[in-house]
């Protein structure tokens, strides 16, 4: 009888046992549907119950990519336009057609600075991944939670701050090629990572990450830095780019009270050479050939200190201060290429931006949950720095202070369990220019069947850079100037979008929403030819010329079935620019834009093996560009892409390796009708894209214990 009831107890303790494990893998399964958020929420809430359209990047999108830097990632979502260049090495971002200067880039919800401004046009090959644990992005105005220039939305990166293992150390070894391009040192991209994370006691956690990034460049019908002869083919499509990124942050919780404090320093070296050869003579060396080169040196330092948690047991704050700066330097030689020698080496800095940044906010004044109320403020001080020319051979170093000193509030209310309402306001007080507001109304309505609709109106401000304000290029032939009389643009965004997941006893589920949006931007900062120099060379200036409008119509599907996930995104959108600048106007017609992107992903648990692929179609973009008389309509060409990986463990998954490949479809060059040299009627070139199909091998080793 004992026995008999013992065994009746065993049973019944292996039932729950198994429904709380079937609870946990049901929860599990249905987390990318219900992820966490913390962009722009007063406090951290499951993506149903934000009032504001959020998108999540996970950890395991960033794995499947073997992305290195947010580039990687970008190029993969609807709506965002990843832009690189070889001539320059930057990678920057669009959405929405506006280029990256409207769209906010922030860490941990801190703007992230570059040389020439803070938050906006950032380097997207300059930002590493290592110790992020998921990305957010918001679509649209975001101009009262963060200020000036979220104007097309904003991509917070949040980074890992605590561990459930003991210690956690990763060691990464990559190797890719560069389209058809590969040798072990001198060809190719190679790639080497070390992060270390150490849960001190309960309370405190610690973490270093070290990343070197070798891109050794793209020559494609190039012939290189020792080719000779003064054809125009010496130098290299793609410059060789080198960076080195290290970061730590130290953690503290101690019940509701918490702190950060993270570092990060990058170091990126860039190589150019001149397509220019010169024969040369001295008496030592006889006849010799040489070319002016230089090489652009990058440093950034970001301090960022964190403190959250109650006063009074009740009120909850979060505080961030941080310290940024970025500077490029310019070393500028001589290089013999015979002879393999440097001379004349000399080096100034071209730009720098050093920021002092701080926010905060102050919320949870309320016992209800019926209304909540956030208050906060933004301070900055940006301090830049950038030569610019303003004749043949004469250059000036130009230092200027831009600061502006932000308050707003924003408030939640809950009229029911369904249905809340989220109005803002912010004020901004502009040393540079006007003082500036931005304000926004958003809304959203549960439905039965978990149909959710939302809504949003928004104003907001971009002001103008350092660089649109500031700079010259004025030599032989060429005249481009920005403008101090500059004023900030206004926008005004509206949108509405309606979602439903669907979860059925299969173990199906479905995620579908559409999005309605439009947005108007007056001022809009562009440049416009203003007439000819005394030597009848053409003037062209930055001014406030042009009207903008954008409608857009998306949507997003995902499809999740046992080990399988797929995703299917489309975006349409019609773009109105009105370009006016006195003597000439642009049409302000509509012109349209198609996007499409697509993912699949597939695990085969047996194998401890993930099967993924990702499409990408980008499609023909028409913009007005300035001539000398006119504004003439330039066109980019439709293109496709296609990336594919396959991610194995082993050894207890302590060991993974990826295979896959960049660019399947080996994209390279993209045509683009455009002003011809004399600047009076289209003509069609060629724009670097990429540099063609890439394959790469990825080995992460994992220790945790």
């Amino acid at each position: 009888m004992q026995s008999s009831r013992i065994a009746l107890l065993i049973l019944l303790l292996h039932i729950k046992l198994t429904a709380q494990e079937q609870q946990r893998d049901s929860v599990n399964i249905n987390s990318d549907l219900n992820e966490v958020v913390v962009t722009g929420q007063f406090e951290p809430q499951s993506l149903k119950k934000s009032v504001q359209n959020v998108r999540v990047i996970t950890r395991r999108d960033i794995d499947q990519l073997a992305a290195n830097n947010l580039g990687d990632v970008l190029n993969q979502y609807v709506n965002i336009t990843v832009r690189p260049s070889g001539t320059d090495g930057r990678s920057t971002v669009s959405m929405f057609g506006l280029d990256g200067l409207y769209f906010k880039i922030l860490i941990d919800n801190v703007p992230i600075a570059n040389e020439a401004g803070l938050g906006n046009n950032i380097d997207l090959s300059q930002i590493n991944l290592n110790d992020v644990e998921r990305i957010e992005i918001i679509e649209g105005s975001m101009g009262v939670t963060h200020g000036a220039n979220a104007v097309s939305g904003i991509l917070n990166i949040i980074t890992k701050k605590s561990s459930k293992n003991k210690w956690e150390i990763s060691a990464t070894l990559q190797e890719e090629t560069v389209g058809n391009e590969y040798a072990t040192f001198d060809e190719g991209r190679h790639i080497q990572a070390l992060q270390v994370s150490h849960t001190l006691t309960d309370n405190w956690f610690v973490s270093l990450n070290a990343n070197r990034n070798d891109f050794q460049g793209y020559l494609g019908d190039k012939k290189g830095k020792d080719y000779a002869v003064n054809d125009d083919m010496r130098g290299y499509n793609w410059l060789p780019k080198e960076q080195l990124m290290t970061n730590a942050l130290l953690s503290y919780r101690r019940n509701e009270f918490r702190f950060f404090y993270r570092f990060e320093m990058m170091d990126e070296n860039i190589d150019y050479y001149n397509s220019e050869v010169e024969t040369l003579f001295n008496a030592e060396l006889g006849s010799y050939r040489a070319s002016q080169d230089k090489r652009y040196f990058t440093d950034r330092f970001y301090h960022h200190l964190n403190a959250t948690g109650k006063l009074f047991s009740r009120l909850a704050y979060n505080v961030s201060v941080s310290h940024q700066k970025q500077q490029r330097d310019v070393e500028s030689f001589l290089y013999r290429i015979w002879q393999d020698q440097e001379v004349n080496n000399t080096t100034e800095t071209d730009q720098s931006m050093e920021v002092l940044y701080s926010t905060g906010t102050l919320s949870n004044f309320f016992e209800s949950e019926t209304v909540k109320l956030q208050l906060g403020y933004e301070l900055v001080n940006n301090n830049g720095f950038s030569v610019v020319q303003e004749a043949d051979n004469v250059y000036v170093g130009i230092r200027e202070r831009l600061e502006n000193y932000d308050v707003f509030a924003s408030s939640e209310v809950n009229v029911n369990r369904n249905f809340s309402l989220r109005p803002g306001f912010r004020y901004s007080f502009q040393s540079r220019f006007d003082n500036q507001y931005a304000a926004s109304l958003g809304f959203r309505q549960l439905f039965k069947n978990d149909y959710q609709l939302r809504g949003a109106i928004g104003k907001s401000f971009r002001t103008p850079t350092f660089e649109e304000l500031y700079t010259k290029m004025i030599f032989s032939g060429h005249y481009f100037t920005g403008n101090e009389n500059l004023i900030p643009e206004t926008s005004t965004s509206y949108e509405v979008s309606v979602k439903k997941n669907s979860y059925f006893d299969s173990g199906l589920m479905l995620s579908n929403s559409v999005i309605v949006s439009f947005m108007d931007i007056k001022d809009r900062i562009s440049t416009a030819f203003t007439g000819y120099t005394p030597d009848n060379v053409p003037m062209y200036e930055s001014i406030n010329v042009s009207k903008y409008n954008m409608w857009n119509v998306s949507t997003t599907n995902q499809l999740q079935y046992n080990n399988l996930t797929f995703s299917l995104g489309t975006t349409l959108a019609g773009i109105s620019q009105k370009l006016d600048n006195g003597d000439f106007q642009s049409d302000d017609k509509y012109l349209y834009t198609l996007n499409l992107n697509s993912s699949i992903s597939y695990r085969v648990p047996k194998w401890k093996t993930t099967f993924s692929a990702y499409y990408k179609y980008n499609g023909k973009t028409q913009d007005y560009t300035a001539s000398e008389n006119e504004y003439v309509l330039t066109s980019v060409a439709a293109t496709n892409w296609l990336d594919a990986s396959i991610i194995k463990s082993f050894y207890n998954n302590r060991c993974d390796v990826t295979l896959g490949a960049r660019n399947l479809l080996d994209i390279t060059n993209v045509t683009r009708t455009g002003i011809n040299q004399t600047g009076s009627h289209a003509a069609s070139n060629n724009v670097m894209l990429a540099y063609g199909r890439s394959y790469y091998i990825k080995l992460m080793y994992n220790l945790n214990f």
